[in-house]
């Protein structure tokens, strides 16, 4: 099953943020044009306006309101996916080619500016200030979780908090409030509002650590890119950051091979076979779970709706992508 199919009541409305975001996206400059339809095109799961659009339907749904929130969520993301290849240098994304790679740093730059600014146009439909500080306090969270991530590049002396703050910033909280948004812009209650940001977040967190499960045993047409590229890029995830707490041999193995030079495609292949016989993995698929369990606990306490029951199957899906 795809996870399209678990929420296809919504696809009408679904649709309907496509074709905004298309809207959203085009611009008079013919670079930032093309850079940003491209970006587009290359397509994504649109996990957010989907969170958006379920959270919403706690409260007042309409989908004329709702998608000034669920549009500008998606473009903070695609923002923050330009901006992402830049600093790790990546040549693909989703199988393509990445825009800083297609033009250059600068132009992937602006291009992501351009994006996030859009992002703001959106969101100027609402007049709740409440809404306007819970989306730039999460542009600003998230730019701060790059900051660390730059700063711990290629730092192997790392500990599991430091891991899941940087996740946090990256991943979950843009999960976590394209629930809490949704729900918001809806006018559901306080209530609603904290458990499904609660519920957000910790499936965010699952999403993320799962997603660096399957960069060590995920296979390029999986990934739409070489597995094994956050070891390359120096970022230390949750199998690796295991692997060499439990296993010291494997921190030094892993030290001494960038100590020189980024590995070649054989030691890379010996770094991620050893983390993967480190239990690394089956730790990581553990957290994960936890995660997930907590969302599933913040979703029993809202009232039973088809909205509850897809949130409760993405969550599984998630869960399934690990196993």
């Amino acid at each position: 099953m795809k996870l399209a199919d678990l929420y296809l009541y919504l696809q009408s409305d679904i649709q309907k943020i496509e074709k905004e975001l298309e809207r959203s996206v085009q611009a008079d400059h013919p670079v930032l044009r093309d850079a940003s339809v491209n970006l587009l095109k290359a397509g994504g799961k649109r996990i957010r306006p989907v969170f958006v659009l379920l959270a919403a339907q706690f409260g007042d749904y309409d989908i004329h309101r709702i998608k000034h929130i669920a549009v500008p969520l998606e473009l903070i993301h695609m923002a923050s996916l330009v901006h992402d290849d830049v600093i790790d240098d990546s040549k693909l994304r989703r199988g393509r080619e990445t825009i800083k790679s297609k033009y250059d740093n600068r132009v992937a730059m602006y291009t992501g500016d351009y994006i996030f600014a859009k992002a703001v146009e959106q969101t100027a439909y609402f007049d709740d200030p409440d809404i306007h500080f819970v989306i730039s306090h999460a542009i600003m969270e998230m730019c701060i979780g790059e900051i660390e991530q730059i700063r711990d590049q290629y730092s192997w002396n790392q500990n599991l908090r430091m891991y899941l703050r940087r996740i946090k910033r990256k991943t979950a909280l843009l999960i976590a409030v394209s629930c809490q948004l949704g729900a918001m812009a809806a006018g559901a209650s306080k209530h609603e509002q904290r458990l499904l940001y609660d519920f957000g977040y910790n499936v965010g967190m699952a999403f993320q650590i799962t997603d660096d499960i399957l960069d060590f045993i995920g296979t390029e047409e999986e990934l739409g890119k070489p597995a094994g590229g956050d070891l390359l890029q120096g970022n230390v995830t949750i199998p690796a950051l295991y692997a060499m707490h439990e296993k010291p041999d494997i921190f030094t193995q892993i030290h001494e091979t960038f100590a020189d030079d980024v590995p070649d495609h054989d030691q890379l292949g010996q770094l991620l076979a050893a983390v993967n016989e480190s239990g690394g993995i089956p730790f990581a698929k553990s957290l994960s779970d936890r995660y997930l369990n907590r969302a599933y606990h913040a979703l029993e306490k809202l009232p039973e709706s088809e909205a509850r029951m897809s949130l409760t199957n993405i969550a599984r899906y998630i869960g399934k992508r690990n196993h």
